[in-house]
């Protein structure tokens, strides 16, 4: 079936900053700066090692550097909470959102080493070009990555204590997508075979459409509840039969949630495709609710659904089409359904992760609907991609800001601290996940910021890759902001692997947001590699 999947922030999203790690402990080289290496597990074939950067100088420390020298037949092959070039068994590490190292202070970096034989520690360790004994690196008087724009939010300090996680605990929820059942052969039987089912907190289906200022579920009914599932293809071994009112996914979720009393599922409406209808919706919200209260508990299937969620892309801004509907429009929207659906049914909202100054964050009231939703889903990757054509190349989902960021406000962390400005409880903002990667092909240059000649070839679309093919067809060559990137021949990707989402998670829990959320189950390993990623780092 053929549709556009990319339901979320389309051209314009953005990720957040990576500020987990950094622990406030005395410095252990009174005298000065150092590095000190750790090990922690080994399994033959590798070992887990830690970088700690103390600060003893009696001053901050701007930004830091640490070179060191792996032994023969060893590799990074996956590094967290900092940067990182390679060049034969020469590493080098510069600090992402922990730069800013108080005096008394540490901040520190991990990552995976593979390596054959006998292992060895790495050696000949450098600090901002001395030594990685005590008083061997100085502060540096000038960051050795810039600052923030001062027209976006800066990352903030890192506080001394991590907030406390909301209540019930982190949320982790991911979409289907009911054309998955089609050319991607994915069902719902696979979120239970993948064991991706006992990992959710929720399952956002979609998408229903919004037509004529109504929910609406005439866009797919096959998919949704008239294909027949015979025993082998059912969540519970059991065959659908020819003359049951509700099949399809709508009945498999049903079994699955049986399997999985604490499992919820939200049926979500609009995204990038059919978002047009909104508009229409703000002109009478009332209505809207009560068609969408009407739809979601038809008794033929009411007992599947524990939420809505809203999938306007965007309020009183542009995406496949332009809303000009106004700044209240939205809050007013949600405010309806909340009132029609009462206290106890979930309400929520996959919303832009635009942090820019003037940006879609800012042209509709996200504050003042916040009230009336359970958490946003905030849309943090699509930020960069091959609809720029010739580049520069980009990674997709940045955390944090980097060195030549395309567009300044593009990163996931300026969304978050945006949207808590504005009010929003750290509680009731979920950090999004993209389980694919975005990618340019005529790429020369290893690094972001590159030219090209126009978007990679990808499965069902150019330019869009899942995160299961290209850990294979082109694995991660580099880290930045958070995120991987890889050059493989002409062609250059960026996609989160499950080292990089367990930063993103570790800088959920840091920020005491609510959770993660993930576009979607179909791009992950089918024994679900990322989303395992995503409930380890949330736990």
């Amino acid at each position: 079936m053929s549709r556009k999947r990319w339901h979320l922030l389309g051209l314009f999203t953005a990720v957040g900053a990576l500020a987990v790690g950094i622990v406030t402990v005395p410095a252990s080289a009174a005298g000065g700066v150092s590095a000190a290496f750790t090990k922690g597990s080994d399994w033959g074939t590798g070992y887990e090692g830690k970088y700690t950067i103390n600060n003893g100088s009696g001053s901050t420390l701007p930004s830091w550097t640490v070179e060191f020298d792996l032994p023969s037949g060893a590799k990074i092959s996956s590094l967290w909470d900092g940067s990182y070039t390679a060049s034969g068994q020469h590493v080098t590490v510069k600090n992402t959102w922990n730069g800013n190292v108080g005096n008394g202070s540490s901040a520190n970096f991990g990552f995976n080493v593979a390596y054959s034989g006998t292992y060895s520690a790495p050696s000949n360790c450098k600090l901002n070009g001395g030594s990685c004994d005590a008083g061997g690196g100085t502060p540096t008087t000038t960051p050795t990555t810039p600052t923030q724009p001062t027209t976006t939010p800066t990352t903030p300090t890192t506080p001394t204590t991590t907030p406390p996680p909301p209540p019930g605990g982190l949320k982790n929820v991911g979409y289907f997508v009911q054309w998955g059942v089609y050319g991607r052969n994915y069902h719902v039987k696979n979120i239970e075979t993948s064991g991706s089912a006992s990992k959710l907190t929720h399952i956002n289906y979609a998408f229903g459409n919004v037509t004529n200022g109504q929910c609406s579920a005439n866009d797919d009914p096959y998919a949704d509840y008239q294909k027949t599932y015979d025993a082998p293809g059912s969540v519970d071994g059991v065959a659908d039969t020819w003359d049951q009112p509700v099949a399809g996914n709508f009945n498999q979720l049903r079994k699955l949630k049986k399997l999985h009393p604490g499992l919820k599922v939200i049926w979500s409406f609009g995204g990038w495709t059919y978002s047009g209808g909104f508009g229409q919706a703000a002109q009478n919200a009332a209505a809207f609710a009560q068609s969408c209260y009407n739809l979601l508990k038809d008794p033929r299937w009411a007992d599947i659904w524990d939420g809505i969620d809203i999938d306007w892309e965007y309020p009183n801004a542009c995406g496949l089409s332009c809303d000009t509907s106004g700044a209240a429009a939205y809050k007013n929207l949600m405010g309806a359904l909340r009132a029609k659906f009462g206290s106890s049914f979930l309400i929520t909202s996959a919303i832009t992760a635009d942090g820019s100054s003037g940006g879609k964050l800012d042209v509709a009231d996200y504050g003042g609907a916040a009230q009336y939703v359970d958490w946003y889903n905030v849309m943090s990757y699509d930020y960069f991609g091959a609809w720029a054509a010739q580049g520069p190349t980009a990674p997709h989902s940045p955390l944090t800001s980097y060195s030549g960021i395309p567009t300044a406000g593009f990163y996931s962390d300026a969304a978050i601290q945006k949207l808590k400005s504005k009010g929003v409880p750290s509680s009731k903002l979920l950090l999004g996940i993209g389980f694919y990667g975005r990618g340019w092909t005529g790429v020369t240059q290893s690094t972001p910021g590159g030219t090209a000649t126009g978007p990679a070839p990808g499965t069902y679309e150019q330019g869009i890759e899942d995160y299961k093919v290209l850990k294979n067809s082109c694995p991660s060559t580099g880290t930045i902001a958070g995120t991987a990137y890889a050059k493989c021949g002409s062609n250059w990707w960026s996609y989160d692997t499950p080292s990089t989402i367990g930063g993103k998670m570790s800088y959920a829990k840091q920020q005491g947001l609510g959770g993660a959320f993930f576009w979607e189950l179909t791009g992950d390993t089918s024994n679900g590699e990322l989303i395992s990623a995503m409930k380890g780092g949330l736990s």
